[in-house]
């Protein structure tokens, strides 16, 4: 584990841009981050809306270490505040957690800390920090700052309430004089207005960045062969961590079986596992050791994972927040990633099913939001388009990071189609649903068609020649467009709308998307050979960090996420100060980790063939870590052994990991060390030789240097 510091005396002096050097690692603030945590330092209270992986938690964090005192951090689950505490303290920040899964005495130890004032970071849950015993212990300390992680759970108008959130308003009645920090990724204006409402922020500075997550790839498709789809995808993402969200608890473990069945490293994970069980998947997966999750919603907002590479609909969501949310999960290192959200009207109307059996008084809300969520599903533009114009905020280019952008949609003169599928339903009296309807077109004799008399009407058969799955595409168009509508309350029936007199009628036009029997597949652009060496480098480097994480037991993207590796991968720093250059290494993890991955650069460049960043130094500094004697060395290169010992010498005042003991014995090292102290000291050219001769040349002077260097280090 990365030391922590004895005091934060020296961080207070810090300015917030040296905190995020050093301990963050990265070089400047994103978005609205540096004016966020201006206002917090200013004591305001602040609702922060910021996308998941736009860095929220730095906004509390850095505050928290210049500021005198403890932040409390409020979080929702074990899970994520056991992996931001961990995140913290790999950073080198005195960070703890008090919950449930510790005994009284890890509690009372953690409490003692945070008296001695070793703490800056405490993370609680809502149910403990309401308790009374907790606010008479949080009157003893020095609190500077109060954050409200995931605050969107405290609004009912929210995706995610939750009751006990409700209470946290009752906090900040008790401590008024503590500023308070909310943070959502995902909040319409009622939710927002609600936040502050319910946690009392006085006049609070609200800051709303970019809800756009332009690394993530949104595609819709088409929900049939889901199976064959879903195989085909994870083929080409072999390596590759993703979540796979389902409706229910069954479909989550028997997708996870299909899976494993065909060689693919899956679990399932749902509300109803024992605990036990379902830890050990959150653990599994956090770690790499489970590559893929088939989930409800109820694994969620405890997915701190930085290099989740997917994120896979197989079911329609309830809601536009809820899709956001959970895509969010992917990506959140900045890395390229990809979505998938398989959709059939089918899921729709379960869901309206779902909310009209609710007892519940936001139904019309409910039935909205489904609708929305259902347009950004069927919708011929741009998909970011659609999905940020519901946060309110504009996009008025093309993504082309989507599936619409990628493969624009063409419509046609689909009038003679829409008139044959209006008039079935016209003659079908309009009390059926769409399978029966495209079964009449299609000319089916299923049991559903001929026990109805389906079968003697003028439009039965007359579309043969379109697919089922095309019909169906089809009527979801007309039914996006209102040409149709479904009632709900009576079986899911067809009806017609005045649009559609105007089609049967008036011969007016109808303008429709070629509907396509399969999913037109994204060309993979052909990598160059320096791509594909960074590309191996990058492999080499993730299983180097797995091997890391390991010894700690500590997920892998809490070493280095993957956008740092790829940028090592990339830029390959083969000295501490080209590594410091990469985002993600402050001077903690450099101490901590950098040698072994300059190592690993240096070994992959090596055996590359490719020419050494930092010169020959670099070459010998590998050569050795290798286990090879300056001798060995110097033959393989062709040099000098004298040109090699001081190769070793350089880079062991450079602050490399050069273990010279290797080199000399210790009785020889006591008799170098008990001679040259024996000797007047001048510089250090000239006291080389009188050593050298006082021990009558019994040992080189290359021997000789070894010693004197490690004299004084």
């Amino acid at each position: 584990m990365i030391p922590l510091p004895n005091s934060y005396l020296a961080i207070r002096m810090k300015k917030p841009i040296d905190i995020l050097k050093e301990y963050f690692g990265y070089r400047a603030f994103r978005d609205k981050q540096e004016e966020i945590i201006q206002t917090v330092l200013e004591g305001k209270d602040t609702l922060v809306l910021m996308p998941t992986g736009g860095g929220k938690s730095v906004c509390y964090q850095i505050p928290a270490m210049v500021k005198e005192g403890l932040c409390l951090v409020v979080s929702p689950l074990i899970s994520l505040m056991q992996d931001q505490v961990e995140a913290l303290k790999q950073n080198g920040i005195a960070a703890a957690y008090i919950n449930s899964t510790q005994t009284v005495s890890e509690q009372r130890y953690i409490a003692e800390q945070c008296l001695r004032k070793a703490i800056k970071l405490l993370y609680i849950s809502p149910e403990k920090v309401q308790t009374e015993r907790f606010q008479n212990f949080l009157r003893s300390l020095h609190v500077n700052l109060i954050a409200i992680d995931e605050a969107h759970c405290i609004s009912s108008w929210g995706h995610d309430f939750r009751p006990e959130y409700g209470q946290l308003g009752e906090l900040r009645q008790r401590f008024p004089e503590i500023p308070m920090i909310a943070l959502t990724a995902t909040a319409d204006e009622l939710t927002r207005k609600d936040i502050i409402d319910q946690l009392h922020l006085q006049n609070p500075q609200s800051f709303v960045s970019s809800f756009d997550r332009p690394n993530l790839r949104l595609e819709v498709r088409p929900g049939q062969d889901r199976i064959k789809q879903i195989i085909a995808f994870l083929n080409d993402h072999k390596e590759d961590s993703g979540i796979i969200y389902c409706l229910s608890r069954k479909s989550t473990e028997s997708l996870a079986e299909k899976l494993r069945k065909k060689g693919f490293n899956a679990a399932p994970y749902h509300a109803r596992l024992p605990d036990n069980q379902k830890a050990k998947v959150l653990r599994d997966f956090l770690r790499d050791d489970v590559r893929i999750v088939c989930a409800t919603i109820a694994f969620g907002m405890g997915i701190d994972k930085s290099n989740v590479r997917f994120v896979i609909h197989y079911n329609l969501p309830k809601n536009l927040e809820s899709y956001y949310q959970e895509i969010g999960r992917a990506g959140r290192d900045g890395v390229d990633s990809e979505t998938v959200l398989f959709y059939t009207y089918a899921d729709v109307m379960m869901h309206r099913k779902i909310i009209e059996g609710e007892d519940s008084k936001k139904k019309e809300l409910k039935v909205a939001k489904l609708e929305r969520l259902q347009q950004f599903a069927e919708s011929s533009t741009c998909r970011r388009k659609v999905l940020l114009s519901y946060f309110s905020e504009p996009f008025e280019k093309k993504c082309e990071n989507c599936d619409v952008c990628s493969n624009p949609r063409k419509t046609f003169d689909a009038t003679i189609i829409a008139q044959k599928a209006l008039s079935a339903v016209y003659r079908l009296q309009q009390q059926v649903g769409i399978k029966t309807a495209i079964d009449v077109l299609r000319g089916s004799h299923a049991q559903n068609v001929t026990s109805k008399g389906y079968h003697t009407i003028k439009t039965f058969g007359v579309g043969r020649d379109i697919s089922f799955f095309n019909w169906q595409n089809y009527f979801h168009q007309l039914l996006n467009l209102s040409y149709l509508t479904i009632a709900y309350d009576q079986h899911n029936a067809l009806k017609i709308t005045p649009k559609a007199h105007d089609v049967l009628f008036k011969k007016e036009k109808v303008f429709l998307v070629k509907a396509q029997s399969q999913v037109v597949a994204t060309p993979i652009p052909t990598k160059t050979k320096t791509e594909e060496a960074a590309d191996a480098l990058f492999e080499r480097l993730r299983k180097l960090r797995k091997v890391l994480a390991d010894e700690q037991q500590v997920p892998p993207y809490v070493v280095f996420n993957d956008e740092t590796l790829k940028q090592m991968a990339s830029k390959r720093p083969t000295t501490r100060e080209a590594m410091l250059e990469i985002s993600g290494v402050g001077l903690r993890k450099m101490a901590f980790y950098g040698d072994d991955f300059m190592n690993e650069i240096i070994d992959f460049m090596v055996t590359d063939g490719q020419k050494l960043k930092g010169g020959t130094l670099i070459t010998t500094y590998h050569f050795f870590q290798q286990g090879k004697t300056p001798e060995q060395i110097a033959k393989e290169r062709d040099m000098s052994t004298m040109t090699i010992y001081n190769h070793l010498i350089k880079l062991y005042k450079k602050d490399y990991k050069i273990d010279l003991r290797r080199l000399i014995g210790q009785e020889e090292l006591d008799e170098i060390i008990a001679t040259a102290k024996s000797i007047e000291k001048e510089n250090e050219e000239r006291r080389l030789k009188p050593v050298f001769e006082a021990l009558e040349g019994k040992y080189n002077y290359d021997k000789i240097r070894i010693g004197m260097e490690l004299m004084e280090g």
